[in-house]
């Protein structure tokens, strides 16, 4: 199948496809970002010889994921799913920088 950029409705995929590499480039800055931060907590934790888990905090953060999920209308398990991960890589490079 070829391109044919007169084509309205290829337009339309196209730019549609530019607008989710936007999104996807813009979802890894936050993950950046949170990442950033995580490890300035790790760093805080390590500085106060705190553990490096806190239970109670990644239950918040689970709490909240599932409330931020169900107010865009996004299926809660799998935003959870994502954040356990995110989690989770945290508190390996936290482990891993000790």
């Amino acid at each position: 199948m070829s391109t044919n950029d007169s084509d309205p409705e290829q337009m339309e995929l196209d730019e549609l496809r530019a607008e989710i590499e936007d999104i996807d480039r813009e979802i890894v800055e936050l993950i950046a970002r949170r990442t950033y931060v995580a490890d300035t907590v790790a760093q805080v934790k390590s500085d106060q010889d705190l553990p490096t888990t806190d239970e109670s905090q990644e239950e918040r953060v689970m709490e909240r994921a599932g409330e931020n999920a169900r107010q865009f209308d996004v299926d809660a398990n799998l935003v959870k799913a994502i954040f356990r991960l995110l989690i989770e890589l945290n508190k390996v490079e936290q482990r891993q920088n000790r």
